[in-house]
């Protein structure tokens, strides 16, 4: 059965640049040269689906792939990835972003297609961009009726894997004005799938400016949580 792509041992240890959760490993090149071993390349991919606007955020992960190669030792291909969940490229790529703000629909295909990608070792992160929630709860109920989403514990590694979140996913757009919730979905003792609830990840991913309210200290702390959630993805193990 072919497992979705990941980091080997090796570059996992590698992962983090300049927050320095880890030393890059240095090896001795020919002359006498230090050099770096290079990190399997991996990339964001973008979820497009049935439905309405999938395609939202333009300037979202753009930042956040950014952010990820200027703040870890990733090889990460600076352009996301856009595929729908029937397309063969699926299994190449071990971390899928969803967002938008309204209708989801998953055919049964597609079902059956996500809770295999998700049982191989795919992560799946879900962000409400204001109105998705009904949709996004009732299409991933259908692909695990018997694993509900849950709150993700603030002492999971996904709030502390680069950058420490002790009180969990930060708070970026008001939206209904309640707390911002990390929820998942756990296989074994694997994070397989993680929905941001009243927080909008997407919309503090974008561009500073795009939105008047948003002070930059907003945009920096959804940066960072994004680089947390695409390396937890990335190094995680498939789950029991």
């Amino acid at each position: 059965m072919r497992l979705i792509r990941r980091l080997t041992v090796l570059a996992a240890a590698a992962v983090v640049g300049a927050v320095g959760i880890a030393a890059r490993p240095i090896h001795e090149a020919p002359g006498g040269a230090a050099s770096r071993p290079e990190a399997p390349r991996v990339a964001v991919a973008r979820l497009q689906y049935e439905g309405d606007d999938w395609y939202a955020n333009p300037s979202s992960l753009p930042n956040l792939i950014t952010a990820i190669r200027e703040r870890t030792a990733l090889a990460v291909e600076p352009r996301e990835v856009r595929l729908t969940l029937m397309d063969e490229r699926l299994w190449d790529y071990p971390f899928l972003h969803l967002t938008g703000h309204g209708a989801i629909t998953f055919s049964d295909a597609e079902v059956v297609r996500l809770r295999e990608y998700l049982l191989r070792g795919g992560f799946l992160h879900a962000d409400d961009n204001y109105g998705l929630d009904e949709h996004f709860r009732r299409e991933i109920a259908k692909v695990f009726p018997d694993r509900p989403l849950v709150d993700v514990p603030l002492d999971h590694p996904i709030y502390r894997i680069v950058y420490a979140f002790p009180q969990g996913i930060p708070k970026i757009h008001e939206h209904d004005g309640k707390p911002a919730r990390g929820f998942g979905i756990f296989i074994g003792d694997r994070l397989a799938v993680y929905y941001s609830h009243e927080s909008d990840l997407g919309n503090g991913w974008e561009d500073v400016g795009t939105y008047a309210d948003d002070p930059p200290e907003a945009h920096e702390a959804a940066l960072r949580m994004g680089v947390n959630l695409f390396v937890y993805a990335v190094t995680s193990g498939p789950g029991r």
